[in-house]
């Protein structure tokens, strides 16, 4: 059935034959009597299609043959037109060794091919008619000359007429062609030369009155095929439509009859009780749905025999389950493709809906563009309705489409951000009264400087733009952040991890592993992001409690290097707080601890437990067995059950140390290499910024103030393309570009800190996912 609805399908695109769409999915489920008749009506629609289509077929190739045929007649009429005028002329000069080929007796030798004349003649000539294609015409020419040796005349003219091969509906460019030459075996030659290229003979009368006789009559003919094809084809096209009214209809009770089939194809058969068994996963709050699903389908088939659901217990890892809305789902799937989560751990997906924008908006942080994208966000979201249901626009807006609520989150954090930054389109916003006064530098009287009078109401004073350190100032503020944010994001991961191993039940790693890496991070990034609060906090350019000018702040880069290079010393002009020595040497002395702690505490625990329990006599079991289960009596009313029982692997002292040695070279290195990635924010938001100013510079700087009409008319022109530039370059390539990045933060420095991603999804049967696979397809 699904194999006739494709034929339907073709037939109708040829015929370009609009189908009716289909309203929904939830039809009617059909007994197996109705899908039997269904049966027989498709059969039998298709048994008349097929057939019409053979006769209109036949028909097409008989209408080919009888025009080709009637150009021959009309092409080659003129040859013999103009040698009958040439008759009289032509007679003279047989004896002249000179003569022409054509000026032998061309009607005496017609007969499309035959050779004829009187006995009075010394020679006669045969000819061949006949049409091939035009583009083979000049390999045939060249071809015949060489085969013939030039004893031949060859004469052809093109078909204006388009004709249309039945077989393959393409439109072909032909040529009638006539030759003459001199002799059977000649002309035998040319016949089969023509048939291996392709060309088709028609036999020309020597007669003008048989062939003006034989023109009429396939002329006739032509108008009776005309009048037939016609009639064929508004049977077929009658036919086809009746059909197009039902085939989305009929398609989708096919589909879905034959996915409930193919699913129930997947039962055991239990020959005891001659019963369908069944094993699969279900999640634990839709047990009460599916039962009752059961009842009313048993009710509504009238069947005395109830379908029984039984909960089996088994050491088999479920495959995970994550209930999502079409707002969740977007971040569920950021998650996925990096790996779908085990059954029971820590999902990042809930987490990722306030991170992933959150991220991405750091580094595109503009309360303009942040609107621009919110706009856009906004209007697939109001009309989604009207998007989802509509034609496909192409591949990538329907990932705009499928994301429209990350899109969403990304433009309203990117607003957040960008009132943080003070950056509209790369100019400052005025929202409350400066917090800085511009005063005269008393060393430079031709330059002001600024003087601090309160603090700005809401993110970056607006008196910093176009200050000539303002871009030394927003660096060293942005790289800061960039680092507070990634130790706090890396950290959370961290501590994420206690949750896996708690349910994991691995009490080993809380304390073997979960501790040393929270203190290593803590003891060396965690104090970096305490020292950076901690020199923000101080007013450096103001006199202590005791009256005292203060040094100038110490570099935190420089800090962090010689806590490694010179433990326990600090220079007095580098000196953050007093006694910052002792602290630093205290807390490198803890990371140092925290190494060997990771790499030989956990094999050193397991070699220790395994030894015990072979002194007590126990050895692993055999290999993988599949324990079978048979007994009548059993609770699972005598069905088959057959689980596979996975071992462990034997004990492996080395394997286990050289896998906690990477394990632990990969988190200490990686703890360095993933806080400096997370740079990446303040170098993209420096990047989006600049090209933000140097655009509007480019454009809008110079004419944003217009004089004159002229001024307006320039005004207009730099405005529009102020705003292709910003759509192309700020919002797509420098937004994809912002979303890469937030993504790898996410994969590669967030979700490694905890997260597996080793498991599998769970696909329950649905009807909607089937349709929309077929639709991909």
């Amino acid at each position: 059935m699904e194999r006739h609805l494709r034929f339907f399908e073709t037939q109708i695109t040829k015929s370009d034959i609009p189908v009716r769409p289909l309203t929904g999915i939830n039809a009617r489920v059909r007994n197996a009597q109705e899908v039997d008749d269904l049966e027989d009506k498709i059969r039998e629609h298709e048994r008349r299609i097929s057939q019409m289509n053979s006769s209109y077929e036949t028909l097409q190739k008989r209408y080919l043959e009888l025009t080709e045929a009637r150009h021959v007649l009309k092409e080659t009429a003129v040859y013999f037109e103009e040698a009958v005028s040439r008759q009289d002329n032509i007679r003279h000069s047989f004896d002249e060794p000179s003569a022409p080929l054509l000026d032998q007796d061309v009607e005496q030798g017609g007969g499309g091919g035959n050779v004829g004349g009187g006995e009075s003649q010394p020679m006669t000539l045969g000819f061949v008619t006949g049409v091939i294609t035009r583009s083979k015409m000049q390999t045939f020419e060249r071809i015949l000359w060489r085969a013939l040796r030039g004893n031949l005349y060859l004469n052809y003219a093109e078909i204006d007429e388009p004709i249309t091969d039945p077989e393959t509906d393409e439109v072909l460019e032909k040529n009638v062609f006539i030759i003459f030459a001199h002799g059977k075996e000649i002309l035998n030659k040319i016949r089969k030369i023509s048939e291996s290229l392709g060309a088709t003979l028609y036999p020309v009368d020597d007669s003008s009155d048989k062939r003006q006789e034989h023109y009429r009559e396939v002329n006739a003919r032509i108008d009776d095929l005309n009048s037939v094809l016609q009639n064929t084809n508004n049977a077929r096209r009658a036919e086809l439509l009746s059909i197009a009214d039902d085939l989305t209809s009929w398609i989708t009770l096919i589909k879905k009859e034959k996915a409930i089939y193919h699913t129930m194809n997947l039962f055991n058969y239990d020959a005891n009780r001659k019963c369908l068994i069944a094993e699969g996963w279900c999640p634990t709050n839709d047990i009460n749905p599916i039962q009752q699903a059961l009842r009313t389908a048993t009710e509504e088939s009238g069947s005395t025999v109830p379908t029984i659901l039984h909960e089996l217990r088994t050491s088999k890892e479920p495959p995970t389950y994550h209930r999502v809305n079409k707002f969740t789902s977007g971040f569920q799937e950021i998650v996925d493709a990096y790996g779908v989560a085990r059954y029971r751990e820590v999902n990042p997906g809930l987490f990722t809906i306030i991170t992933f924008p959150f991220l991405f908006a750091v580094m595109f942080g503009d309360f303009g563009h942040g609107i621009m994208v919110t706009l856009f966000a906004l209007y697939l979201v109001i009309f989604e309705k009207k998007l989802a249901n509509g034609k496909s626009k192409g591949e990538i807006f329907e990932m705009f489409f499928g994301g429209r609520y990350i899109i969403l989150l990304m433009g309203l954090f990117s607003i957040y951000t960008g009132l943080i930054y003070n950056d509209i389109f790369s100019r400052a916003m005025h929202l409350a009264p400066s917090g800085w006064q511009l005063v005269e530098d008393p060393s430079k009287p031709d330059k002001l400087i600024g003087q601090q009078t309160g603090v700005y109401a809401i993110g970056v004073d607006p008196a910093w733009h176009g200050a000539e350190n303002f871009l030394l100032f927003t660096n060293s503020y942005k790289m800061k952040m960039s680092i507070i944010l990634g130790v706090i994001q890396m950290s959370f991961g961290i501590f994420l991890s206690i949750f896996n191993y708690v349910h994991f039940k691995k009490t080993l790693s809380i304390w073997a592993e979960f501790i040393p890496q929270i203190l290593f991070m803590q003891c060396i990034f965690g104090y970096l992001c305490f020292t950076i609060i901690y020199k923000w906090s101080i007013p450096w350019y103001e006199p202590d409690a005791s009256g005292n000018p203060r040094v100038s702040p110490p570099g935190l880069l420089n800090l962090l290097i010689y806590m490694f290079l010179q433990p326990g010393h600090v220079d007095k002009e580098n000196e953050l707080y007093s006694g910052q020595g002792t602290v630093q040497l205290a807390l490198l002395g803890v990371a140092v601890i925290c190494i060997p702690w990771m790499l030989f505490t956990k094999p050193l625990i397991l070699r220790r437990e395994y030894k015990k329990i072979r002194a007590q006599g126990y050895h692993n079991p055999q290999a993988d067995v599949t324990r079978i289960s048979t007994d009548e009596n059993n609770e699972h009313g005598g069905a088959v059950v057959a689980e596979e029982m996975h071992e462990e692997e034997e004990f492996d002292f080395g394997e286990v140390m050289i896998h906690q040695v990477i394990h632990t070279i990969e988190f200490c290195l990686g703890c360095i290499s993933n806080t400096a990635s997370y740079l990446r924010l303040w170098a993209l938001s420096l990047a989006h910024a600049q090209l933000s100013t140097v655009l509007y510079d480019m454009t809008l700087k110079s004419t944003i103030h217009p004089k004159g009409v002229l001024g307006v008319i320039l005004l207009i022109i730099t405005a529009l393309l102020w705003f292709i530039l910003t759509v192309g370059i700020l919002l797509l390539m420098e937004g994809l570009s912002a979303f890469l990045h937030a993504l790898r933060l996410h994969w590669v420095e967030f979700n490694n800190k905890f997260y597996e991603g080793s498991g599998r999804k769970f696909i329950p049967f649905s009807f909607k996912h089937i349709f929309k696979d077929s639709d991909d397809d």
